[in-house]
């Protein structure tokens, strides 16, 4: 394996972005039940964590075959460093409740595109 900070260093070095951010995988540890009485509260966190600009992304995934709602969500943190991350993590009420568990990774972006889209006179916004 190579270390993180090795691995950081060489793509930026071939001109790679090189955007740290911080990747939750979020899990059912309770009943359907307790992950819907978090919910709102967990909703509020991550919308406070957005206007702080700490949430890059979040939202839940699909079972393998992409055809059912299997439970678990992945969240993006920005944060400045892995501690902080799992601080944030720790600290979303469906983490806290008990009613999810968490496993954080280091995210680097390398490549891709992102293209936002404004309608002037409309207010339309779209992200692709």
């Amino acid at each position: 394996m190579v270390a993180w900070a090795d691995y950081k260093a060489g793509a930026k070095a071939r001109g790679a972005l090189a955007l740290e951010l911080y990747a939750a995988i979020s899990t059912p540890a309770k009943t359907p039940a307790d992950v819907k009485a978090a919910l709102p509260d967990h909703l509020a966190y991550q919308a406070d964590l957005e206007r702080a600009g700490a949430l890059a992304f979040a939202g839940p995934l699909s079972d393998e075959s992409g055809d059912q709602m299997q439970g678990m969500g992945l969240i993006i943190y920005r944060a400045d460093g892995f501690d902080a991350a799992r601080r944030l993590a720790e600290d979303d009420p469906m983490h806290r409740s008990g009613a999810r568990s968490f496993v954080l990774h280091r995210w680097m972006i390398n490549e891709g595109s992102l293209s936002l889209s404004v309608g002037l006179s409309t207010g339309a916004v779209g992200l692709t």
